[in-house]
């Protein structure tokens, strides 16, 4: 089939793995790259070997010549970025979080959808190696149905030093790392009807909360609590693993540190490695997070030529942002939040 070309647009921290991730997908590759730093232009266009440079994202489209464009920039930009793409008829991957308000992000996608194009947010987590190893196991029925699950990501990693403007917002942990546990419970329990969340403030350096506990009701009947944290130290770094509980009607499923998928149900215990490949320009730890971009990568370029929905579309990504908007809300008034009527 007809290779397709991209472009992408933010040259910052993270688009260096979108870029590598690019280099190994099959059937498409970046053609012209855009970032209002000439400095960060340069870096990786000369790394990656792109001759079409922009500053300016209008004079891109205007030029056109590629099929997709891959929004790699902050989230105040997302909308305008998102529109202009819909006006050129062309489809749109965008970084989390979607948008800065629940709003706007529902008007993005209905701004897509009235222009008839593909818009996917680059929800990564979800295409974890361990994480769609859980999937699998609850779809093959290893234990029966589940009811209560936790997902957990906490550790004393220092990400600020790469991404120094995190410690500047007044929202930080939520919207930055629990928009995915968010999105990973929501792909492994199913849809949340009600969102209760609390939020703490540990590190006296940063502006916005570190610490966030949510308890979401599923619409199933299930009950999960997403935990995160950046606050806890532990003997051995887990960062960046999602740990993963699960309670079945036939059984547990336990998504240990170290990638170890635990499975017990009436035939006994079985446990198997479920780690994500290094690939060649990974690094550790940050493989596993950088093997889940190249397969979301992947899902985007097959799904767009076979013309299907995306795992992540932007109308999926709508029920994951409602949790973040809910969860903050209700940390602010101390109540329930009905997730429902945010998506109504």
């Amino acid at each position: 089939m007809t290779e397709l070309q991209g472009a992408l647009i933010g040259c910052g921290f993270f688009a260096i793995n979108q870029m590598h991730a690019w280099n190994d997908v099959e059937g498409a590759r970046i053609v012209a790259i855009c970032d209002r730093d000439p400095a960060r232009l340069k870096v990786v266009g000369d790394q990656f070997g792109i001759d079409r440079r922009y500053r300016d994202a209008e004079a891109l489209f205007a030029d056109g010549g590629f099929d997709f464009v891959d929004i790699a920039t902050t989230v105040e930009s997302h909308r305008a970025l998102v529109e202009m793409a819909a006006r050129h008829k062309v489809p749109a991957i965008c970084q989390k979080p979607f948008a800065k308000t629940l709003s706007d992000a529902k008007i993005m996608v209905e701004t897509c959808r009235n222009a008839g194009v593909a818009l996917m947010v680059h929800e990564n987590f979800r295409w974890q190696t361990p994480i769609q190893a859980v999937r699998k196991a609850l779809e093959v029925g290893a234990i029966g149905t589940p009811f209560w699950g936790r997902f957990s990501f906490r550790s004393g990693y220092d990400v600020f030093s790469g991404q120094p403007y995190l410690a500047e917002g007044e929202r930080f942990i939520i919207e930055d790392l629990g928009i995915h546990v968010l999105d990973i419970a929501r792909y492994i329990l199913g849809d949340v009807s009600a969102v209760t969340a609390r939020t703490k403030r540990v590190n006296p350096k940063i502006k916005g909360e570190d610490v966030a506990t949510i308890l979401l009701d599923h619409k199933n009947g299930a009950t999960s609590v997403v935990d995160v944290s950046y606050a806890t130290r532990l003997l051995t770094e887990p960062f960046p693993e999602t740990l993963v509980e699960l309670d079945g009607s036939e059984g547990t499923i336990r998504l240990t540190q170290g990638y170890g998928l635990k499975v017990t149900n009436a035939e006994g215990t079985t446990t198997t490695n479920v780690s994500p490949k290094l690939l060649p320009w990974a690094s550790r730890p940050w493989h596993n997070i950088q093997e889940s971009v190249y397969a979301i990568q992947q899902h985007w370029v097959d799904q767009l030529k076979r013309g299907m929905e995306h795992s992540t579309s932007g109308a999926d990504n709508l029920r994951t942002f409602a949790l973040v908007e809910g969860a903050y809300e209700s940390a602010a008034k101390g109540q329930t939040i009905d997730v429902g009527a945010m998506l109504q």
